[in-house]
């Protein structure tokens, strides 16, 4: 069973049934998933999660989604990486990577999507769709494939090659649309109102924005049942920033781990940068954006959840950034050169901007630190392809590698080879 026992309005306080809903309709402000948290807090324990698949499932009495209902790809419990040599060149005293490029699809949207694809099978749905920038229409494709549904995804014209590979592959049916992700976003939400559809991020994204809340559970757990001081973390939508958020609390309240704030810092590209520019200009009014970065997975230039992101800093204390895309390109280098994790754009975003945070003072380079990594660098080969290393071209002989070897590096031939 789930302790999910309605939805309510994140403005008046009015319930709904557990329906695919996702809008009041008396105040038209967003609903989500609340839950009995007596009947949690009567079960729940760090011994039951312990003993639970090494998934996000291990949290399933947190989630709104039977059991019978799963569409399972064993997503989540991705490693949290203590990078060391990163927090040395940033100067900061400890700093952990969640790597979320480990997941089935190769970013945190198969979280989400899992919740969302599950609670969609028990709704009755037998066709999935989204309006994505990319990582949630390669999700999407390949949870509906494991659970044997229909995929319809739209996308921006202009996405990435490896993205739309990263859909194709699945054999959705994939809607290409002439304008960016906010134009997606349009059509998808009309035709949410035609269709028996479970649009993800529309009229099921209730549930769907649920399952950001494991990255927060994972890193409680892997940090030995305690929570980081301090959090940076990509913002598109805002969602997922607000929902980490909402993860720690969560334990907090059912004594899964000791009462710390944590502070939260989002991280933008400055080409899409509405939720950081309302932030420095101390305003909660978002103004939409037409997106303009390398960034494409964070380009969505009306942020849905944008309002609640901003709140979310305040209470925190927390903060904003916004980087350029040459930052971004050597936040994606810095990540890989010192920790070994090749990210996607986006994940270059998160790095510089932990980097900015710290220099304008947002960040604690003394406090325990964790950064969020939500795709892997393959979806974006693009935006680095022209800034790393080039192979070296020798012929198949040893004197031709010395030459070359040599030129390259300027090290001296080895003993024995040459005149």
């Amino acid at each position: 069973m789930t302790y999910a026992t309605c939805l309510a309005c994140r403005e008046c306080g009015r319930e709904f049934p557990l329906e695919p809903l996702h809008v009041c309709d008396f105040c038209f402000g967003p609903l989500e998933v609340a839950y009995d948290h007596d009947g949690i807090q009567s079960k729940i324990t760090r011994e039951r999660i312990e003993c639970g698949p090494r998934s996000i499932w291990r949290y399933i009495d947190l989630l709104p989604v039977d059991v019978d209902f799963i569409v399972d790809l064993n997503v989540g419990w991705t490693p949290l990486l203590k990078a060391d040599r990163l927090a040395e060149r940033l100067g900061m005293r400890e700093l952990w990577i969640k790597n979320d490029t480990c997941n089935p699809s190769w970013s945190f949207k198969d979280r989400v999507v899992a919740v969302a694809s599950s609670r969609a099978r028990q709704l009755g749905f037998q066709t999935l769709a989204c309006a994505s920038t990319g990582n949630l229409a390669n999700s999407v494709s390949a949870h509906a494939a494991r659970a044997g549904m229909e995929a319809i995804v739209f996308i921006p014209h202009d996405l990435e090659a490896g993205k739309v590979l990263g859909s194709a592959v699945y054999n959705p049916t994939i809607v290409s649309v002439n304008g960016s992700y906010d134009d997606v976003n349009r059509l998808c939400s009309e035709l949410a109102d035609n269709r028996h559809w479970a649009f993800v991020n529309i009229n099921v994204r209730p549930y769907y924005a649920e399952g950001s809340r494991t990255l927060a559970y994972e890193v409680a757990e892997q940090l030995g049942w305690r929570a980081p001081r301090q959090v940076v973390a990509p913002m598109a939508s805002g969602s997922l920033f607000t929902k980490i958020h909402k993860g720690f609390q969560e334990f907090q309240r059912y004594g899964l781990i000791e009462e710390s704030p944590v502070r939260m810092i989002g991280a933008q590209a400055e080409g899409c940068s509405p939720i950081t520019t309302a932030w420095r200009n101390e305003t909660t009014n978002i103004r939409p954006v037409k997106p303009d970065t390398i960034a494409k997975s964070l380009a969505i230039g009306n942020p849905a959840d944008g309002y609640y992101a901003l709140k979310t800093m305040k209470r925190t204390d927390g903060g904003s950034t916004a980087v350029t895309d040459p930052e971004v390109v050597e936040g994606i280098q810095m990540l890989a050169e010192c920790e070994g994790v090749f990210a996607e754009t986006a994940g270059g975003v998160t790095i510089a901007g932990l980097r900015q945070a710290i220099e304008t003072g947002q960040v604690d380079p003394d406090e325990t630190t964790v950064a969020f990594i939500t795709g892997g660098g393959l979806k974006t080969a693009d935006a680095v392809v022209e800034h790393v290393t080039q192979p070296i071209p020798v012929e198949g002989t040893l004197q031709s590698f010395e030459d070359a070897f040599a030129e390259e590096v300027g090290a001296p031939q080895a003993v024995g080879v040459g005149g």
